[in-house]
């Protein structure tokens, strides 16, 4: 096996019913630009009543249909925010707890110690979260996932990964190795795979291999390494 293979992610995620909740960190090969995605998935009539919204440099999940509401406290939440210089993505409100402890002083791992999985047994579903952290015209990223140790949600295993920045190389983690009941929890490291220079390939590339049922939104950003600015994309299977 090859530890440095680097697929590219429609072949990680194709044929794979129910990935969940993935997010995507890395650098375009042109050394230029870094590049994030989010993606959401869902099942249920509350998990698929979602669409994405930019609002400013933060994206925020907001119900499609706000009468079919059942329980909006792990449907709506900002996945994308900045702090600074640094880039936050993450499946849930941990967002903010990152970018709170930022504020405080704390970094990445530590803001996170406060958090745990969701509170959804029989799944428990992991949180996922990355961070991008520019500095001198280049950048570092972590990532993270927090999820129960055991079946019955009696501890949280937390497991935080860093990079350095390589040109065409991200890496790609989700909640959930495929669908099941309850549903498998995502192991292992966060997978590499190939970050192409265009963004409109990668959203492309992601969007056209997720599965046509369960998948809800996607959202791609790419930010120029040298002037800061940005540019998205994103995908609402709502609104089409």
């Amino acid at each position: 096996m090859n530890v440095y293979e680097t697929p590219k992610i429609g072949d990680l995620i194709r044929d794979n019913s129910y990935v969940g909740r993935g997010i995507l960190l890395g650098k375009t090969p042109d050394g230029t630009k870094a590049a994030i995605a989010y993606f959401i998935m869902g099942r249920s009539e509350n998990s698929r009543n979602r669409i994405f919204r930019e609002e400013g440099d933060a994206v925020t999940i907001y119900p499609y249909d706000p009468s079919k509401v059942e329980d909006p406290s792990l449907i709506i939440y900002s996945p994308v925010r900045v702090y600074e210089n640094n880039l936050i993505v993450t499946n849930g409100d941990q967002t903010d707890t990152i970018y709170d402890g930022l504020a405080q002083g704390k970094c990445f791992r530590r803001a996170l110690k406060s958090r745990q999985f969701e509170p959804d047994g029989p799944n428990w579903t992991p949180r996922i979260s990355g961070m991008i952290t520019f500095e001198d015209g280049d950048f570092t990223y972590a990532m993270s996932i927090l999820k129960s140790g055991d079946g019955e949600g009696s501890f949280c295993n937390r497991f935080t990964y860093d990079y350095g920045s390589s040109a065409g190389v991200g890496h790609l983690i989700h909640t959930y190795m495929g669908d099941g009941n309850p549903l498998p929890t995502f192991q292992g490291e966060p997978r590499r795979v190939e970050v192409p220079d265009s963004i409109d390939a990668l959203t492309e590339e992601i969007w056209k291999n997720l599965n046509g049922d369960n998948k809800i939104s996607l959202y791609v950003r790419y930010v120029d390494l040298k002037t800061g600015q940005w540019e998205s994309r994103m995908i609402n299977k709502n609104e089409k």
